[in-house]
């Protein structure tokens, strides 16, 4: 592994700089004091200014895009080498077929994408129509969510940075869970009904039909109504990460919102008779309560979506109604940050001992 002087900074890439979350990562990394990004790579932008294609970089940064050749053993592939992590902000099936050069440098990766995130390889290659072309790798891979794999990401090579979706279930049912695999008694029952809404970034940096400005706005839909990518990684997530002691059957239905950054997760919960004995609200509290980005707010307040926009903050919300044996627990963070760049650049904190907020500070922005 490289070494690096206290007093220097890290050396970062980032491969596939011109999407919504390479820009993020920009943003971000500009203003980590123990970081600098030194290589920057696009195949459509190469030779031209960031700052060119995204000018809120103006005065920020001078990088230029690289070219980046994705085959294996690539001169691409020796540049990266020269840094001490790697960001992948790319199509899921790019990074797997660098990683392992990497790793094998001595340099950690960080994937964006869905390449290091589920675990299992049949899941893998039917949500994501490609076969896993580093299995031994992605054994060792840890999944990105240092609320929940602190320990295991302090020695990690190569994390799965987890999807924005996905971040808001686990986080947002932890302290469920949590509490029935102490107590040994189900809090509520085994059906988990997530409805969850994104703003249009979370579909990337794409000219597609269905989301230009007409289309998306004044308008609201459902979508991956059949199944979605990101069930498997939530329900690997609640049964396998969180190490539930009830497996649970969980209905995800996501959807697009006319708005740019956000996601707004609502997960609707069936107490059990043991569950209407237990104090959720008090449960969430001691659960986050010394947890940097995830702010549990007081009994009878809401979250929304603005109160985190641009930020690394995540808030919950836990409604508890006994009488009728139901409990919701809402979640908000942007979908850029908490819910992709952010966490990455949370993880990457906890990977090289710098402190976990480091960077991340920043007070969302309203209006």
């Amino acid at each position: 592994m490289k070494q690096n002087n206290q007093h220097d900074k890290i050396k970062v890439a980032i491969v596939g700089g011109t999407g919504y979350t390479g820009v993020e990562l920009i943003r971000l990394l500009s203003a980590h004091p123990h970081a600098e990004v030194v290589l920057l790579t696009s195949r459509s932008q190469k030779g031209t200014p960031v700052a060119d294609i995204f000018p809120s970089l103006r005065g920020v940064t001078d990088l230029v895009y690289s070219d980046f050749d994705d085959t294996a053993n690539s001169n691409s592939l020796a540049e990266l080498t020269k840094c001490d992590v790697v960001y992948f902000a790319t199509p899921h099936g790019v990074a797997m077929t660098q990683a392992q050069g990497l790793v094998d440098a001595g340099v950690k990766v960080i994937d964006l994408g869905a390449d290091f995130r589920l675990q299992s390889l049949e899941a893998f290659e039917k949500w994501y129509k490609q076969p896993h072309v580093c299995p031994d790798l992605l054994k060792q891979a840890v999944y990105g969510m240092p609320e929940v794999n602190r320990e295991a990401l302090k020695s990690a090579r190569v994390v799965g940075n987890p999807g924005c979706y996905p971040t808001t279930a686990i986080l947002g049912l932890k302290p469920i869970i949590d509490a029935q695999n102490t107590s040994e008694q189900a809090i509520v029952n085994s059906h988990i009904v997530i409805d969850a809404k994104s703003g249009v970034s979370g579909a990337g940096r794409q000219a597609k039909l269905d989301l230009n400005y007409a289309e998306t706005t004044d308008n609201f839909k459902a979508y991956g109504v059949t199944g979605h990518r990101h069930l498997p990684e939530i329900e690997q997530g609640v049964n396998e990460l969180l190490a539930s002691s009830v497996q649970h059957h969980i209905r995800f239905l996501p959807h697009l919102v006319p708005m740019i950054r956000g996601m707004f997760t609502t997960i609707h919960l069936t107490l059990t008779d043991f569950g209407k004995t237990q104090d959720l609200q008090a449960i969430y509290d001691k659960a986050y309560d010394d947890e940097p980005f995830i702010d549990v707010l007081p009994h009878g307040q809401l979250p929304d979506t603005r109160s985190v926009r641009a930020s690394n903050r995540l808030r919950i919300a836990v409604y508890q109604d006994n009488e009728r044996g139901e409990a919701t627990s809402l979640v908000v963070h942007d979908n850029l940050v908490k819910g992709a760049s952010g966490q990455a650049v949370q993880s990457m904190n906890v990977m090289f001992g710098f402190d976990e907020p480091c960077g991340l500070e920043l007070v969302p922005v309203v209006p």
